[in-house]
């Protein structure tokens, strides 16, 4: 318990302390009425301003200190570790790469793909092939044809028979010409002269039939190392309307023989040790085909082992084109 004096002390303390602080607020309160925005000078006072100048210096010094003798924070010593770092890094990591992939290479064989059980059969394609599947022109208008016969004449030129018998070798027909050896050993080749195709060879009729409206065109199997077509029978070429009329259509002649790829220039051992090897041509000449009509064309292969009727691959085992003949 306070005595009665003490009590009264404090009482007198407590008044003069709210007198006091009731004075302050109401000196404050008058500040504000005469100055209302010195409130908000002040904390811009607190926090300054920097300029363009300042903050160029600011940044110049970050660049280089010379004081500290540090650029960008770090000295010459902390830059030479980490880049000392970063060099023995990425080193390591290049050279675990190299070595994976020098571990790969060695499983691999450039002559022979390791993998062929998922190979397709053929694809096929023709010459002429310049602008799509589409070989259109008027006889009377030698401008129209003339780019079809260059680019047959183009093709044919690796298949003049002086070419053939220099570079290639006369083979049995009717059986596959398989070469032993090592992988890397050169293999040989089996002519396949130009004179084969006959009225389609462009040695009697340089316009390959096309100043007629007759056109000549040629179809090749595409290359599949190790691949021996027909399993023993050689693959055969038939061509009919794809869709439409098939009058259209009346006359095409097959070259070589009955329009058949001879199992002679079969398998192919890829263009590394193959390396005079020309694919053997079937020349098909439309002779008599239904002017001023687009006809459209389908080409197939037949034998065993092909497949020529999956719908979602024009290309696998045949072809389509379309012939429009003018006059």
């Amino acid at each position: 318990m306070l005595s009665p004096g003490t009590q009264c002390n404090l009482k007198i303390q407590l008044a003069c302390g709210g007198c006091v602080l009731q004075l302050f607020q109401e000196n404050k309160h008058e500040e504000k009425v005469q100055n209302p925005d010195r409130e908000k000078d002040e904390p811009k006072a607190d926090m300054g301003s920097k300029t363009w100048a300042d903050l160029a210096g600011e940044m110049k010094i970050f660049l280089w200190n010379p004081e500290e003798r540090t650029c960008m924070g770090r000295t010459a010593k902390s830059w030479g570790l980490i880049l000392l770092f970063y060099f023995i890094f990425y080193t390591c990591l290049a050279g675990m790469f190299a070595f994976c992939l020098y571990v790969m290479l060695l499983t691999l064989s450039p002559y022979t793909p390791r993998y062929r059980d998922r190979v397709s059969p053929p694809g096929v394609m023709i010459r002429p092939y310049l602008n799509g599947f589409t070989i259109a022109f008027n006889v009377s208008q030698p401008s129209t044809w003339q780019p079809y016969v260059d680019s047959m004449h183009h093709f044919l030129a690796a298949y003049d028979d002086k070419v053939q018998e220099e570079k290639n070798i006369e083979c049995v027909p009717g059986q596959y010409f398989i070469q032993g050896g090592n992988d890397g050993e050169e293999k040989k080749a089996c002519q396949f002269k130009r004179s084969l195709l006959q009225n389609c060879s462009g040695i009697d009729d340089p316009t390959f039939g096309y100043s007629k409206g007759q056109p000549c065109i040629l179809l090749k199997m595409n290359r599949i190392i190790g691949y021996r077509p027909g399993a023993g029978v050689p693959v055969s070429v038939d061509c009919k309307v794809q869709k439409g009329n098939e009058s259209h259509l009346r006359s095409v002649d097959f070259y070589p023989g009955n329009g058949t790829f001879d199992l002679m220039y079969y398998p192919y051992y890829g263009k590394f040790t193959h390396v005079n090897y020309t694919s053997p041509l079937v020349a098909m000449h439309f002779t008599d085909v239904q002017r001023n009509y687009l006809v459209p064309i389908q080409c197939s292969l037949n034998g065993k082992g092909i497949i020529n009727d999956l719908n979602s691959d024009r290309f696998l085992g045949r072809i389509i084109f379309t012939l429009s003949i003018g006059k």
